[in-house]
């Protein structure tokens, strides 16, 4: 058994002669260590559950059948959360996170998307717990965002958001239509995870177009005068990142290059995995055929995740950050094949 192979291990002091590796093998086993704990103990409240409840048949005892049901529900509820963990046991599910979101061709109708949306996983962040960091935003011209750049910080922030890319679609009567036609606008949304201590992503020099420009939203006196913005691309991949939340043109180049790295640690978990999500590409359409979920708001009420179905008309918490039951669901779609079997995680 692979826990008894890990506590063999954790027994060897010479492990730690690798400290990146023993981290490792150290937060493996005490995954799977809690994951078993919980089975086990899930089994035997299961069972003393179960007894209960057949003594108090036995007896026609009202009271110790309700306390019975009751321990079976609680039972239940914990079994449910279980689950739920076992879709965040992903290698990266326990980083913080990177969310990036572009409004798609359409001008003022596509950017006044991308605000709803960043406004929508910003009020699901802070519904969380989780922290949120701006790192780079682009206005509109008229109204809106061309795009922003958040890192949300928190337990299994990138398990939960990474089913979030993709190309997400709006179907409303435009505030910003005279006639008051219904429009149809784009914005994509990809989510990386923030690559910690542990994880050495190797970047060369050679590979690398730095740009500094001076930034151009809110941020004082300072950052709009001078050329404190940083833009990197990453040529061999055709990844581009930027940062501007900093006064420091040296902090924002360090963000920059963290966020590059994560980028480029996320394309190699994508393709290590048996049944990955497309992979973003820069020069995707933001268009029809490539959407994830629509938001139809006219001519009725409906968000609908096009990958499992799952859909709701309560549109209005949807875009207040009620996202939960779409993320669950893709979550469990991601790690279950075709015909029902687990597909493998990373190594």
């Amino acid at each position: 058994m692979r826990l008894e192979e890990l506590n063999a291990l954790a027994e060897d002091g010479s492990i730690w002669n690798d400290p990146k590796k023993a981290q490792g093998m150290m937060r493996e086993r005490n995954r799977l260590a809690s994951g078993l704990g919980a089975i086990d103990a899930l089994a035997r409240d299961l069972a003393d559950a179960t007894g209960l409840i057949e003594l108090a048949e036995s007896e026609n005892d009202a009271a110790v059948l309700a306390e019975a049901e009751a321990s079976l529900r609680a039972v239940k509820d914990r079994a449910a959360k279980a689950e739920l963990a076992k879709l965040l046991s992903g290698e990266a599910d326990g980083n913080d996170s990177y969310l990036e979101i572009h409004a798609g061709a359409g001008g003022t109708e596509a950017q006044d998307w991308a605000e709803i949306l960043t406004r929508m996983y910003t009020r699901w962040a802070e519904q969380h717990g989780y922290k949120v960091e701006w790192i780079e935003e682009s206005p509109g011209e008229e109204a809106g965002i061309k795009s922003a750049t958040l890192r949300v910080n928190g337990p299994n922030a990138y398990g939960w958001l990474k089913t979030e890319s993709g190309v997400h679609r709006l179907v409303r009567i435009s505030p910003f239509d005279s006639n008051a036609r219904r429009h149809t606008s784009f914005a994509s949304v990809w989510v990386y995870p923030v690559v910690d201590e542990t994880i050495d992503v190797q970047v060369l020099d050679k590979d690398l177009k730095i740009d500094t420009y001076r930034a151009s939203g809110a941020g004082g006196q300072h950052v709009n005068r001078t050329d404190s913005a940083v833009r990197i691309t990453h040529l061999p991949t055709n990844i581009v990142v930027q940062c501007q939340n900093d006064r420091s043109q040296h902090r924002n180049r360090a963000t920059a290059m963290a966020m590059l790295k994560a980028r480029l640690y996320e394309l190699e978990l994508k393709k290590r995995e048996a049944k990955a999500q497309a992979e973003f590409e820069a020069k995707t359409e933001i268009g029809f055929g490539h959407q994830i979920r629509s938001y139809v708001l006219q001519p009725y009420q409906m968000v609908k995740d096009l990958r499992t179905g799952v859909e709701t008309s309560n549109t209005g918490a949807v875009l207040d950050g009620d996202l939960d039951a779409f993320m669950t669901a893709a979550l469990a779609s991601r790690i279950k094949g075709g015909n029902g079997d687990t597909v493998a995680e990373p190594d």
